[in-house]
């Protein structure tokens, strides 16, 4: 059997997954041929210490920097891009991945507005190519259970939906040191994070966004708020800060972190992106605080809610029925120590211990006792179980796929059209339309 070719473009942290996965669980079905990135130290760290350690020795992988991005397509002739690049370049990269005749599997969100989308949109249906976009936390059993459940029609047409996410004081407060704390670079947390949230309802429900209506502010976060609470004392980044050592805020990475090192501290000198920034600075432009109202193509309404510095994580997330109430209440991590290690990518989830993790699934008929459903489960890691059933689902394919789970570029854009959406009715105040904000 050929393998298929796979180039990745961006190297931080979220690449890590699909770079491990394709050189060793998927190595029979595919081949890595090529590292995209604006920096030259990032693509070394995982040709010099990831591929040896975490991939078995694997071979060394051709490296390009960005603007030799059409000379690797060339050079490399892969059948498949993967970005993992900033979101806002994702568009950038998508499009001439499929421009120079290669499908693509884009890391969410898709892109970052409506401008950038309807780009994507055009380029796929003049190219005919297939760009996937994945959204793992629809592979999660907890999730694909609510799935299962609404579906079946036991809750009825639903006529309502209440949504709140939190993220906690370490996972939240990350987005806030990175390059997310700037709109331009990812749309805010309304684009970026509450893609996945957003992307859970519209398949959920089986529907689409028709209106939005949003308000939010950076009420947490920033120097001007961290005044308010009456500190007085405050640094740029936290590498070798002594006013960082006392803030449980601060990202503090250990000189033996191999990855925090390799990827970021050791590659600032190419690009002075600096990993640890303070989340308590100046120049952060997202909000931590947003609520929003919108109405689908069902007529169902959701309000949602995202909170990004709360003590516990894990959302909740309820749905009123024609039939009853269906409840699902997700603790993702009880609560943040402080100086909790921060330097691992993704979710990082409270234990395997399922008497502590498995989240109430209650169904409640109009006329009854409440119903307790449980579901199948063999690991919590990796976004709630996603990551691998996503992985699998992405290099080999599925056999069947009753839930809808594979997600292409109609899912990409509906679910960013609501942050999209959001963004704009945050800065004009009003709702926004956004079946008028792009063409299909």
């Amino acid at each position: 059997m050929n393998k298929k070719r796979y180039a990745v473009v961006g190297t931080g942290g979220r690449s890590s997954m699909y770079i491990k996965a394709l050189c060793t669980t998927y190595k029979d079905q595919a081949e890595l041929v090529g590292f995209c990135d604006s920096n030259q130290a990032r693509m070394d760290f995982y040709n010099r210490v990831f591929l040896k350690k975490e991939c078995g020795n694997h071979p060394d992988v051709p490296t390009y920097k960005a603007p030799d991005f059409d000379r690797m397509i060339a050079e490399t002739r892969p059948d498949v891009v993967i970005v993992t690049s900033m979101d806002r370049t994702h568009h950038q990269y998508t499009c001439r991945a499929m421009e120079l005749g290669c499908d693509v599997i884009s890391e969410k969100p898709m892109t970052i507005d409506a401008e950038k989308c309807q780009q994507i949109i055009d380029t796929q249906k003049r190219t005919g190519r297939h760009l996937t976009v994945t959204f793992n936390y629809r592979y999660a059993p907890r999730n694909s259970k609510v799935k299962e459940i609404l579906q079946s029609g036991t809750v009825g047409d639903i006529t309502s939906v209440h949504f709140e996410w939190l993220l906690d004081t370490n996972h939240g407060a990350d987005y806030f040191r990175r390059w997310h704390r700037n709109k331009a670079n990812c749309g805010g947390l309304m684009v970026h994070k509450a893609t996945h949230h957003f992307d859970l309802v519209n398949w959920w429900l089986d529907s689409e966004p028709v209106t939005v209506f949003a308000m939010g502010d950076l009420k947490f976060y920033g120097k001007i708020n961290a005044e308010k609470r009456g500190i007085t004392q405050f640094y740029s980044r936290a590498r070798n800060s002594e006013i960082a050592a006392r803030d449980p805020f601060a990202l503090k990475v250990s000189p033996d972190d191999e990855t925090m090192m390799g990827l970021y501290y050791n590659a600032e000198a190419e690009d002075g992106y600096y990993r640890d920034q303070s989340v308590f600075g100046d120049g952060i432009d997202i909000e931590d605080n947003m609520s929003v109202m919108v109405r689908y193509k069902n007529k169902a309404v959701m309000t949602y809610c995202l909170c990004a510095h709360c003590p516990w994580e894990g959302y909740r997330i309820v749905f009123n029925g024609t039939k009853g109430r269906l409840e699902f209440n997700v603790v993702e991590r009880s609560f943040c120590e402080a100086g909790e290690d921060m330097s691992q990518f993704g979710m990082r989830e409270l234990g395997q211990d399922r008497s502590e993790l498995i989240p109430e699934i209650i169904f409640q008929p109009h006329w009854g006792k409440a119903q307790v459903i449980d579901y199948e489960c063999e690991s919590l890691a990796g976004h709630g179980g996603g990551d691998a059933k996503l992985l699998h689902n992405v290099f080999v394919g599925a056999d069947e796929d009753p839930l809808g789970l594979a997600a292409d570029y109609h899912d990409g854009a509906k679910s960013i059209l609501t942050g999209i959406g959001a963004n704009i009715s945050m800065k004009t105040g009003l709702p926004v339309n956004v079946q008028e904000l792009i063409h299909w």
